[in-house]
């Protein structure tokens, strides 16, 4: 694979770089994200698997398939085999409704696919160079502990991580802070889209480009997008015969990464007959889907937090993917808005009617799910990813429900930490000269 700007009019869009540069570099330097030059037909590959294919399997396979110009096989098993000590689970929910969980990894998120496979990447890139790279994440909630936990002591990498100070869950909060070693977590004085911006910034500023090896690992990193798009082709197989005429998949979102990334998955061969974009009141895209007007605010405190974003970062890859054409998108991704009280509500319903806890992301994505099995009489089957472990939301949870669930280990460690942070006011200028006195 190669990759250009979404920028495809700047000088930087139009040279096509190699997945190791378009992961190093994190951002191209007009500002824009990096994209396929070109999507790969993955569809006899994906018809060769079967439901018997383990999901390290197929990963390694699908890889293999992408990027196997840069690494050999026995790198790429090697890659995958780090990374992936975890798989999806699918489980039916109701009729019409199976939820794919992705909260097995380590942190009990979603996220945890990507970062651990960027940082096992990342980690087999370095071994054949002689420098060191830093990387730069700005997180919301869960990203920031899956990558401090997938990069945690990892040789020649170390790591910046930005959350926005009070907006995240306490025990996200206790995750991201407490793992130190070559970890550094900054605490910015704003939100997440202040984080996001820093980022940025940071990343075309050409003194900083100058200075330091910049990457990131937040999902404007295609290395983060890759291996996610993996458990969407996993579940394709997985999803049992006679659930329905068709399937449809349905995404919490925030940022947009993972649905960008299921996005890529059927441009690469999985069959699918839509998606559904489920996002609390932080609605930017789904407004855009109706409207046709992109327009970008401040995001809004929910509870659902990880999806509090005003300007989806992801949203440049879509419009790439669609030509610009709300009418295009439109045709295959469905926008559905869920407000707080929702989230609560179908948090109780869930636990009443099938004795399962679900964390108020995936509690979004249900209620979205039935509202368009219910609105648009889809006769077909819905998938809705439950992107993390109701136990990274204890309070929430347990005041929506009346049962409070029960911590994995992984959580469980962490509360016994102490946190470790640096304020930082959300400046470039100071942002600009931490890294610059930490690392240059």
């Amino acid at each position: 694979m190669k990759f250009i700007s979404t920028r495809v009019g700047s000088a930087t869009g139009k040279k096509p770089v190699t997945f190791r540069q378009a992961v190093f570099t994190g951002l191209p330097a007009d500002g824009g994200l990096y994209v396929p030059a070109e999507q790969p037909d993955l569809s006899a590959r994906i018809a060769g698997f079967s439901e018997q294919t383990s999901f390290q399997e197929l990963a390694a396979d699908v890889v293999e398939e992408l990027i196997g110009d840069e690494l050999s096989p026995e790198e790429v098993q090697r890659v995958c085999r780090r990374a992936f000590t975890f798989e999806p689970a699918l489980r039916p929910l109701e009729e019409k409704l199976t939820l794919l969980e992705l909260f097995h990894g380590p942190t009990c998120a979603f996220k945890d696919f990507g970062a651990a496979f960027l940082a096992s990447v990342m980690e087999e890139f370095l071994r054949q160079e002689s420098r060191r790279a830093v990387i730069l994440v700005a997180t919301s909630g869960d990203t920031g502990s899956a990558v401090a936990r997938a990069f945690h002591g990892k040789a020649n990498i170390e790591v910046v991580i930005l959350y926005p100070s009070g907006r995240v869950s306490a025990l996200q909060e206790q995750q991201l802070t407490t793992v130190g070693g070559n970890v550094t977590v900054l605490e910015i004085q704003g939100s997440f889209d202040d984080c996001q911006r820093l980022v940025k910034q940071a990343f075309v500023d050409s003194g900083l480009r100058r200075s330091l090896s910049l990457s990131s690992a937040n999902s404007i990193n295609f290395g983060r997008l890759l291996p996610q798009a993996l458990y969407y082709i996993y579940s394709s197989l997985r999803l049992a015969p006679g659930t329905g005429n068709g399937r449809m998949i349905c995404v919490p979102s925030g940022n947009f990464g993972n649905l960008t990334a299921g996005v890529y998955a059927w441009l690469w061969g999985m069959r699918v007959d839509g998606f559904i974009a489920a996002t609390n009141i932080n609605d930017v895209v789904p407004e855009y889907l109706i409207t046709g007007e992109f327009r970008p605010r401040r995001s809004l405190k929910t509870i659902s937090n990880a999806m509090d974003v005003g300007y989806p970062s992801n949203f440049e890859r879509l419009v790439v993917v669609f030509q610009g054409s709300a009418k295009k998108m439109r045709k295959w991704i469905k926008g559905v808005v869920i407000t707080d009280q929702e989230t609560r509500d179908t948090m109780r319903r869930v636990y009443r009617d099938s004795g399962i806890l679900i964390d108020p992301h995936t509690a979004v994505g249900v209620l979205a799910s039935r509202r368009h099995l219910e609105d648009s009489r889809y006769s077909g089957h819905i998938l809705c990813l439950a992107t993390a472990h109701p136990g990274k939301f204890v309070d929430i949870v347990e005041q929506a429900t009346g049962a409070a669930p029960e911590l994995p280990p992984a959580l469980t460690e962490a509360l016994s930490k102490k946190k470790i942070t640096i304020p930082l006011n959300p400046t470039l200028d100071l942002l600009r000269k931490f890294l610059l006195d930490r690392y240059a």
